[in-house]
């Protein structure tokens, strides 16, 4: 990884998280301060503050701090200081009950509000992706068992349209996280329609998450063939080193014909610190050359990319797009669905049905926010609508520290008709933070392993 990549992956990072901390304190803020409550202090981070400004007539103090995995919104509290008489009725502990339950849940609110405007810009943008074409059927799988053909579209799952291998995945999800029946509509080459029932019950959540479900199904998606023509050769590269130059067109591999890109790269990947033998074919004359690919995470690699040819796989994009009425329509959509199928994972996982690995951490994220924001606005405004829900369901677990947490003592001193005594807060409290020390680790312990792995 390039010093470049690195300082995008960072700037990426700093901005979902800054972007999300600051939706979600917001909606505290806003709603406390639109029911007369008086905020103190508004913080977009942890520690030692970076900035301040105080702002407004209650001179509210606005601040950015040098950790940015969280942030707060400090209200007038006789729990946390004096209050001057003249005061009181604008601090929060002395709020009805509902007035405290409306500022706790505005936090995860307005990040589900969030999370639809974003996906609602991603929709009305157009989200481009492979369109969900066949290539290939193993035998005696799921797919093969099902009449499952080569050159077949999948152009709904269980009667929802899959416009893209990305809705597929995520409706086929669905059905296995279920544990229902997954229904296919195909359609072939000659526009002829057919309905399938594919066996996807030995399937699990980790199938999907850990890369194996294609495999599992026994398909895999088409890929249009690039030609084995070199498009660029990257400096102070075995390529280079190796005397390759761009236009060159790969005839043959150590004695082996190559028909297209995707076969080159897979045998060069083969060959690690290796002598390999390559003809080639440059301005009508043939030539071979010998060239020793690096060693690149234990694959052979020699600093080349494909020369792409204009419109090339053009037939085989889908681009998903939709007026300003219709795109809020699937953002919302989009929402429930992530939302339902975010909680059933969770479930799953306290049942120990889904492995502790699909909990991600801060090292994950950052990747994530880095690699979307490369692949365009449609991906990153995605990840950020994705991140952004996410933090809304955590938030809402009954665990304490957290708005969830703060929302079940409120429902107990609803039961109870007075406020919990300050004896069972602090132990409330200590479950709390021992939850959140140990997802936290949990988190961290996933980000390192996949590092390392």
């Amino acid at each position: 990884m390039s010093l470049l990549d690195l300082l995008q992956i960072v700037l990426a990072f700093l901005f979902t998280i800054g972007l999300l901390v600051t939706v979600h304190e917001w909606g505290h803020y806003w709603v406390a301060k639109r029911l007369g409550i008086k905020i103190l202090c508004f913080s977009v981070g942890f520690g030692k503050p970076l900035f301040t400004r105080r702002w407004g007539a209650d001179q509210t103090e606005f601040m950015i701090a040098a950790i940015p995995l969280g942030g707060y919104v400090k209200m007038l509290d006789e729990q946390e200081g004096d209050v001057a008489p003249e005061e009181r009725h604008r601090a929060f502990n002395r709020q009805p009950l509902w007035v405290r339950a409306l500022v706790v849940a505005a936090g995860p609110l307005i990040n589900f509000l969030f999370a639809i405007l974003m996906f609602m810009l991603m929709f009305m943008l157009g989200v481009e992706g492979a369109r969900p074409v066949v290539g290939e059927v193993l035998p005696n799988t799921p797919a093969a068992q099902a009449g499952i053909q080569t050159g077949q579209e999948i152009i709904a799952v269980n009667q929802r349209a899959t416009l893209r291998w990305e809705s597929v995945i995520q409706e086929t999800l669905q059905t296995v996280v279920n544990q229902e029946e997954t229904h296919y509509q195909l359609r072939d080459e000659k526009g002829y329609e057919k309905n399938l029932t594919i066996n996807t019950q030995h399937l699990s959540p980790d199938d999907f998450t850990q890369r194996g479900l294609f495999d599992k199904l026994g398909l895999k998606p088409y890929r249009p063939q690039l030609p084995p023509i070199i498009g660029r050769v990257l400096d102070n590269s075995a390529a280079q080193r190796g005397g390759l130059q761009e236009g060159d067109k790969i005839l043959r591999f150590n004695g082996e014909k190559i028909h297209s890109w995707h076969e080159w790269a897979q045998q060069i990947a083969q060959y690690p610190e290796q002598d390999i033998y390559i003809e080639i074919e440059r301005q009508g004359r043939r030539m071979t050359l010998t060239l020793k690919p690096d060693n690149i995470e234990g694959q052979g690699k020699l600093g080349v990319g494909a020369k792409v040819p204009e419109n090339w796989g053009a037939n085989y994009r889908s681009i998903e797009r939709y007026g300003m009425f219709a795109a809020f329509g699937q953002a919302v959509d989009k929402t429930w669905d992530l939302s339902a199928l975010t909680l059933k994972m969770l479930g799953k996982m306290l049942m120990l049905e889904v492995s502790h690995k699909n909990i991600s951490g801060p090292i994950t994220i950052a990747e994530f926010a880095g690699h979307s924001f490369n692949m365009g606005w449609d991906r990153f405004l995605f990840f950020l609508g994705l991140v952004s829900l996410s933090l809304g369901i955590i938030n809402l677990m009954p665990v304490p520290l957290l708005d969830g947490g703060h929302l079940l003592l409120y429902l107990m001193e609803a039961i109870k008709g007075s406020p919990l005594s300050d004896h069972l807060m602090l132990f409330m409290q200590r479950i709390g933070v021992s939850i959140v020390l140990l997802l936290m680790s949990l988190a961290l312990f996933n980000d390192f392993n996949r590092l390392l792995n």
